[in-house]
């Protein structure tokens, strides 16, 4: 069984625009939450990207079937855990701590830390994408990657994390940083 690389994120992170640059494979994407349904799978050389479906809010979709994305979500990664060589947890960086700080002034813990959480528990090996950088002015992105990588459990500076945080632009195919990593746990398989 070939390996696998999933891309997982909040709903309209960029997790599909992602897809697409590692892959070179177009897939559906827009503007609006929730295009993709399920999981969507691109065999690449010798290992499968897949595209998994957004969790949280998603247009034109109760909050049923929120809930059934959610699980099925948590039982692809519980099913396929031995298969994952690393799982990707896109965010948007340039909305991650308002959304963070909402949720925790609630009492509430964000989606994004429980997934980091989740992900680890399992024993996977996990990349956090910190997607659309280009929307942070170049003098404040040290200090939101460290905000970010702090409420994820690491300790600032973020650069101490070259194998676990990746500074990216999806959308303007600046993604160097995830592919370096990627190719080191390709090299490792």
């Amino acid at each position: 069984m070939s390996k696998e690389i999933v891309l997982i994120g909040r709903s309209n992170v960029g997790k599909s625009t992602l897809f697409r640059e590692l892959t070179g494979k177009k897939v559906k994407i827009g503007k609006r939450p929730g295009i993709t349904r399920y999981p969507f799978k691109v065999k690449v050389g010798e290992v499968f990207y897949v595209d998994m479906p957004g969790y949280g809010f998603m247009l034109k979709a109760s909050k049923a079937d929120q809930e059934k994305t959610k699980d099925a979500i948590v039982e692809y990664f519980e099913l396929h855990a031995k298969d994952i060589l690393l799982a990707v947890q896109v965010i948007d960086a340039a909305s991650f701590l308002d959304i963070a700080d909402r949720w925790e002034g609630r009492g509430e813990v964000p989606f994004e830390i429980e997934l980091w959480e989740f992900l680890n528990d399992l024993g996977l090996d996990v990349v956090m994408a910190a997607n659309k950088m280009d929307r942070i002015a170049k003098l404040d992105r040290d200090r939101a990657l460290d905000l970010i990588s702090e409420r994820l459990g690491m300790l600032p500076p973020w650069s101490q994390w070259p194998d676990k945080v990746a500074p990216i632009s999806a959308k303007r195919g600046q993604i160097e940083p995830l592919q370096r990593i990627i190719g080191k746990r390709l090299a490792m398989a």
